[in-house]
């Protein structure tokens, strides 16, 4: 396919258009001598604490949602207590987690005054994150109920 701009023989011989090849590459940058574009730390940040809010959203409904089977199940069920508090530790952290988001998306983290406080919002949330993480392994450990679809191993 041969366009209005200049060609060259590409692979196989067939006919390469330069000028639509260059269209889809960048205007400028370092590989046209061009100045490098600066990644905005801010926007970056935002667009990250955005992600982390809506997964734990997401869990945040989840364990919700297994509350109320915990609750349905009843207090006949084995592990009701622990499984119950489990769940309810776990949605209290993620609270506190979905705060600490919040502040720390309403924060500049160009500003040089901020980025103190913001590294160790994050740090915090970051650890807080991983504390629900051990805590729903545990809610799956002691939430599981034997279904029996898998036959009992008698030893």
């Amino acid at each position: 396919m041969q366009g209005l701009g200049k060609t060259e023989r590409g692979e196989q011989g067939r006919d390469i258009d330069l000028t639509s090849l260059r269209s889809t590459m960048p205007a400028s940058g370092p590989l046209q001598g061009g100045p490098t574009t600066n990644l905005n730390m801010n926007l970056y940040a935002t667009k990250k604490t955005a992600a982390e809010g809506m997964l734990d959203i997401a869990l945040f409904l989840a364990n919700i949602t297994h509350m109320k089977t915990v609750i349905e199940q009843g207090a006949g069920y084995r592990y009701y207590i622990a499984v119950l508090t489990l769940i309810s530790f776990s949605l209290a952290l993620q609270i506190v987690a979905g705060v600490l988001i919040i502040i720390i998306a309403r924060r500049d983290v160009s500003e040089e005054s901020n980025q103190k406080r913001l590294d160790s919002l994050n740090n915090t949330t970051t650890i807080i994150i991983f504390l629900i993480f051990v805590t729903n392994i545990f809610i799956s450990v002691f939430g599981m109920e034997r279904t029996g679809l898998f036959p009992r191993m008698h030893f």
